[in-house]
């Protein structure tokens, strides 16, 4: 979570760009996603140099020309002549930017424009002095200044421009469980998160107790896993097969190609396109229907839509202009048979009554397996919305087959970890390790068991597909859930009124010696 005091160095860069003449939000926040870029750039080049001490240099990819190369950040931050700062920053370091992801790849795509705004050098000096004071070690510090950065934009949240909480994702990931031969998608990725806390999770995964790799740059304490279990193939398939986001803002595209790369992914498939369109699948024909194992995804629960542009295999599902029903039509469309999907949508989503939510729920319940519903609390995306949501973790069955879903999973989330308002503070009530644990045991045999989770006064609980059904497809969790009422004890009445004169006589008594004393 992102501090005051942070937010007061952030903003301080903010208006230093301000007053140096570019005025432009979206131009301040590429400037600055730059600078932090070039900086992570380094950390990513030392920690590459003590694997390579470690390992004997063997398949480590190496992003500089040796310690002294006049690019990494620790050398630039030694030019004392503002004029020689920018002359190497704007005709080295970006250009080496074009370079790092390799020919042909969308990262060099996305970055062939790249270029240096500023043009004081006195601008660019303050700049990078308060860049380098910014704490980009934790992969969450990160992530929570590009929030903050984005929180700057004018339409931050019209569009679904606003980062998911790391908690939450993380939580969403546990319960897929992605395996390292799996291809992994986010429809609509913004600047990442879903695909590199995926990636995270499977290098820590897939790292053995001698595989951790001391940081002593991260303060956290938190090791570099370096993912030792996997073989040769399975590295290859991570680093340039397994993880694909779509975006039609090229800003976000950028942000999250940096992203990925900063994480260790060398070639991330990040690519441009409106998946809702129907250009996906003349774009993409072959990542846009039945390619992947897993989604991941947080997509915009409004913002513009051409109606007309709406690919007809999605609108043939759903006929309908909400953007969170076709979204889900669509991941659907993009899983492989048997593909599994975990999902944050709107609460109006399950249990809206108009025929295109409903169609929407029956398809997921008949026609494909409805694993969970995870009911979150209504503050967990503030300040940026208080939309009440839910995860839906499903997997892709036959259209041609009817009841695939049995027994859906509830829980309900009363807490994750921090405050339900605005400000959002840490506290100590946290439902989400608990959700993991819950569904764990669901998944691995006590789902058999059903006594287990039959309470449905408890927050984990499973229902039938047939009351589902019977319900008309609602998913709302208070549909199901029962709450139990303990019955209050009062006093008799005279009780009560003996024990209100005895006050009121008390409070005369206090009066008249209050008067006394006057």
């Amino acid at each position: 979570m992102i501090t005051g005091a942070l937010k007061n160095k952030i903003d301080k860069l903010w208006e230093e760009f301000w007053t140096g003449g570019i005025t432009n939000p979206l131009t301040v926040i590429e400037q600055i996603s730059f600078l932090m870029f070039a900086r992570n750039l380094d950390q990513l080049e030392s920690i590459n140099e003590r694997k390579a001490r470690r390992i004997g240099g063997k398949g480590v990819k190496r992003v500089f020309d040796g310690p002294d190369d006049p690019r990494r950040w620790k050398n630039l931050m030694q030019i004392s002549e503002t004029d020689k700062l920018l002359r190497t920053v704007r005709d080295e370091v970006f250009p080496h930017f074009k370079e790092i992801g390799g020919e042909e790849t969308t990262f060099s795509e996305y970055m062939a424009d790249a270029q240096l705004m500023v043009q004081k050098p006195s601008l660019l000096y303050k700049a990078m002095k308060m860049v380098d004071e910014l704490p980009l070690v934790h992969s969450d510090a990160k992530g929570d200044l590009y929030e903050f950065l984005l929180s700057k934009l004018t339409t931050a949240g019209i569009n679904g421009q606003f980062r998911t909480p790391r908690h939450i994702i993380d939580m969403m990931v546990e319960l897929l469980d992605p395996k390292s031969t799996d291809t992994i998608a986010d429809p609509a990725c913004g600047t990442g998160g879903f695909l590199v806390r995926a990636y995270e999770y499977l290098r820590k995964k897939y790292t053995s107790q001698e595989g951790q790799i001391e940081n002593p740059d991260d303060p956290s304490g938190e090791p570099i896993y370096s993912a030792d279990m996997l073989s040769a193939e399975e590295r290859a398939h991570i680093q340039s097969g397994m993880f694909y986001g779509f975006d039609f803002d090229v800003t976000m595209l950028r942000i999250a190609s940096m992203n990925l790369i900063l994480h260790g992914l060398e070639n991330p498939n990040i690519h441009y396109c409106d998946t809702l369109s129907g250009k996906m699948t003349e774009l993409f024909p072959k990542l846009a229907v039945n390619k992947f194992d897993l989604i991941l995804a947080n997509p915009p629960f409004k913002g513009s839509l051409d109606a007309e542009d709406v690919a007809p295999s999605l609108s043939g599902k759903v006929k309908t202009k909400k953007t969170e029903l076709l979204f889900l039509a669509l991941m659907v469309r993009m899983l492989k048979l048997g593909g599994r999907c975990a999902v944050i949508v709107p609460d109006g989503v399950l249990f809206g009554s108009s025929n295109a939510h409903r169609d929407l729920r029956k398809m997921l319940v008949e026609n494909n397996q409805l694993e969970a519903v995870i009911s979150l609390p209504s503050g967990v995306f503030k300040p940026y919305a208080g939309v009440s949501t839910a995860v839906l973790v499903f997997a892709k069955g036959d259209d041609t087959a009817e009841g695939q879903t049995e027994r859906v999973f509830f829980f309900d989330v009363q807490a994750d970890g921090f405050s339900l308002d605005d400000k959002r503070t840490p506290i100590a009530d946290n439902d989400l390790p608990d959700v993991v644990s819950q569904w764990k045991k669901w998944n691995h045999g006590e789902k058999k068991a059903l006594k287990h989770f039959s309470d449905r006064t408890q927050n984990a609980f499973f229902v039938t597909r047939e009351e589902i059904v019977q319900q008309g497809y609602d998913l709302s969790i208070g549909r199901y859930k029962e709450h139990v009422y303990e019955e209050v004890q009062y006093d008799p009445p005279k009780v009560i009124l003996k024990r209100l004169k005895k006050l009121e006589e008390d409070i005369v008594a206090d009066l008249k010696e209050l008067e006394a004393m006057i």
